[in-house]
Formats: C-alpha cells, sequence, structure tokens
C-alpha cells in the first residue's frame, strides 16, 4: 500500500469506528469497552488456527490505535472530513497527487494547505505523525537524562544547621564523540525502518492488552546509522564524571533522601537533565542526639542536687547556655523540656531541647565525704527502700 509521509493512503478509506461497533460520537470510555469486548473474543490466544477471527483482531487494535488515542482521532475525523469531502477524484488518488481517472488530477498537500490556511507542509506535517510515523519530517525525540543516586555523609551540626557541599559524581552520559546519536561521525543518519522513526514498537503482553516499548533497532533515538561510533558502540552512551555544589537543608535526618532537581544526568537531544538523589548520613555527636524534631542531652548531676534542688546550667547546639532549675526531690533519669532549642521544622519553627538528669555514682570519696556519706546512711536507716520488693514475691 502506498505511503505519504508515513501515512497509510488505504487508512482514509476506513471507518475505525464501525470497525469498533460504535458511534462516531461514542465516548472514550465506549470505544475502549468496546475494543476490549472485540479483542478479548478474536485474540489470537483464545482461537487458535481461526484465521478470521485473527484479522479481526488486527483490525480492531488497527482501530483502537487511532480512535483510542483523543489526539490520533482528533487528527483521525478531520481527514475522513476532508477525505469525505467530494472533490472529484479523491479516493482514486489518495496518497498519489493526482486523480485516478486521468482527467483534471490535483495534489493532496494543495488540498490540505487549502484548508489550513495556505501555510506549512502539507499532508505530512498535518499527519505524518499520526500513526507514529514521521516520515521527512523524522526528528529525534528529546529525552529525559537519568536520575542518579549517591550518598553524602555529614556532622550532626551541618545537619541540624544545613550546609553547602561538594559531590563529585560519575553517572551515564551522551556519548563525547557521536553527541548520543551512536553513529560513526561524520555518517548521515536514516529513518530506524524496525520502527519508522517513532521510537518505539508495539509489543503484546498477553490478553487483549499490548504497550509501546522502546524500539531495540534504534534504542528509541528513531535514527539509525550504517556504521556505529567506534566509542560507544553504537549506544550512543558514555560515563561522565562531574563535581557539583549541593544545598542540604537545615534539619536533615539521618537517612533521609534529598531530590536535587535537574542535578542528574544531561538529556539526549535537548531533554531536561535528570534529577540527584542525595542519601544523607549523619555522624554522631559527642554529646547531643535526636529524636524527630527534639534534640536529647544527657545531663549528669549529683544526688544532692536532686534531692536538695539546683539550678543547674547545660549548653545548647551552637548556641548560649541556659540554665535547668531541678527542684529538690527529683528523681533521676527525670526528662526536662527546654522549648525552642531543637532542630529546624519544615514550617520555620523548632524543636525543643529534652535535657534528661542522671545522677552520677563517684568512684572515690574523700574523708570528709565518706562522713558525709555515712551520716546520711545513719540518718536514713529506719527507712528499708526495699521493704515493698518482698511483698507478693
Amino acid at each position: 500500500m502506498a505511503t505519504t509521509d508515513g501515512f497509510r493512503a488505504d487508512w482514509a478509506q476506513k471507518d475505525f469506528y464501525a470497525v469498533l461497533g460504535v458511534k462516531k460520537d461514542a465516548t472514550q470510555a465506549e470505544i475502549k469497552k468496546a475494543y476490549r469486548k472485540l479483542a478479548r473474543a478474536n485474540h489470537p490466544d483464545s482461537n487458535p488456527g481461526d484465521t478470521k477471527k485473527h484479522d479481526t483482531f488486527k483490525s480492531v487494535a488497527e482501530a483502537y490505535d487511532v480512535v483510542g488515542d483523543p489526539d490520533k482521532r482528533k487528527k483521525y475525523d478531520e481527514m475522513r472530513t476532508l477525505y469525505g469531502s467530494g472533490r472529484s477524484g479523491f479516493p482514486a488518488g489518495f496518497g498519489s497527487g493526482t486523480s485516478g481517472g486521468g482527467g483534471a488530477g490535483f495534489d493532496l498537500n494543495d488540498l490540505l494547505r487549502e484548508r489550513t490556511g495556505g501555510g506549512g507542509g502539507g499532508f505530512g506535517d498535518m499527519f505524518g505523525d499520526l500513526f507514529g510515523g514521521r516520515g521527512r519530517q523524522s526528528r529525534p525525540r528529546a529525552q529525559k537524562g537519568a536520575d542518579v543516586e549517591t550518598t553524602a555523609t555529614i556532622s550532626f551540626t551541618d545537619a541540624i544547621n544545613g550546609v553547602t557541599i561538594s559531590l563529585r559524581l560519575t553517572s551515564d552520559a551522551p556519548c563525547p564523540d557521536c553527541n548520543g546519536t551512536g553513529g560513526k561521525p561524520g555518517t548521515k543518519p536514516h529513518v530506524c525502518p524496525e520502527c519508522d522513526g517513532a521510537g518505539f514498537v508495539v509489543a503484546s503482553v498477553g490478553g487483549a492488552f499490548s504497550m509501546n516499548e522502546t524500539c531495540p533497532a534504534c534504542g528509541g533515538r528513531q535514527l539509525v546509522y550504517d556504521e556505529a561510533c567506534p566509542t560507544c558502540h553504537g549506544s550512543g552512551r558514555g560515563m561522565s564524571a562531574r563535581s557539583i555544589q549541593a544545598r542540604i537543608p537545615a534539619g536533615v535526618k539521618d537517612g533521609q533522601r534529598i531530590r536535587l532537581r535537574g542535578k542528574g544526568a544531561a538529556g539526549e537531544n535537548g531533554g531536561p537533565a535528570g534529577d540527584l538523589f542525595v542519601t544523607v548520613k549523619v555522624s554522631a555527636h559527642r554529646l547531643f542526639g535526636r529524636k524527630g524534631d527534639n534534640l536529647t542531652l544527657d545531663v549528669p548531676v549529683s544526688f544532692d542536687e536532686l534531692a536538695l534542688g539546683a539550678e543547674i546550667k547545660i549548653p545548647t547546639l551552637g548556641g548560649a547556655p541556659v540554665t535547668l532549675k531541678v527542684p529538690a526531690g527529683t528523681p533521676n533519669g527525670r526528662t526536662f523540656r527546654v522549648r525552642g532549642k531543637g532542630a529546624p521544622k519544615s514550617d520555620g519553627s523548632k524543636g525543643d531541647l529534652l535535657a534528661t538528669v542522671e545522677v552520677q555514682v563517684p568512684a572515690v570519696l574523700d574523708g570528709a565525704a565518706r562522713e558525709a556519706v555515712e551520716a546520711y546512711r545513719a540518718a536514713t536507716a529506719g527507712k528499708p527502700l526495699r521493704a515493698n520488693l518482698f511483698e507478693g514475691a
């Protein structure tokens, strides 16, 4: 069947709505439902050896590929309107440029230019990509670059305050010698015959469904070369090493994954760069820990400070010390909350500092201290602490 700019001429004469058994004004949902019903009934897997149903399945798939896509359907309807316009000799000369009756001929491209205001490239420009074909207008599609993953280790303080770090990245990139085309420099490309310049092929995934897959012949680049690039062996890809500056936001948590848009591998054919994903590892701090948006701190205290009460100074991360008031009779292990001295939150506020008091028992006592402790033991001897421990044991 003759083609014009990748468009099969017989498609102009086919009523894809009739093939699917729906009206021209059917909704996309109705079209999809009709396609699934017919595809299930006529699928080759369900009807082995039935040539007639195999042909019906192909016709149904061809029809749905067009009217099942809103953009393709719009162009198809416009083309059908032109086909049924009544111009003398249109069906016979469709795709050939002249009428088949031997009389006054006409050029279909002229007709389309006339209908579209006289501009553009005629039939090929208007319908050249209707069914995935590109013809003379084929251009490699822009492709987004690959995403890149890396890991960065930062200090506890930098995680709280935020920091800009330098990262050395090695990632997949377009081949520097062929600029990602896959062809030997100096050679000319031509449209991939496997996918007709679409960059993808339709593959069955079983049942009544199919999906688009990257063309194995051109790798999605739509064009192929007779001679492959000797550097990348036709893959169009290579490795690129570069250094970038990455901003780690304040308050980042250990193990958190940061996304930096546009910092990944370079795109192809003018496509945008991919993204960089940085998994942050936070080193432990000598004093402070973290629980969500709160910082934690273990504060060593003496027995008398808890028993009698005291005011003690404790540090904050990167700020001035604060005074903690410990009431008399405070139990060991109690946690005090110092508001606003924790990690930054996403809303701009800060978490709290959680200070837990822990009694420190001296390993060695001097004479005066020992006498004082012995005097305390004697004064509290009548109040055994473990009297209730054995009840019910």
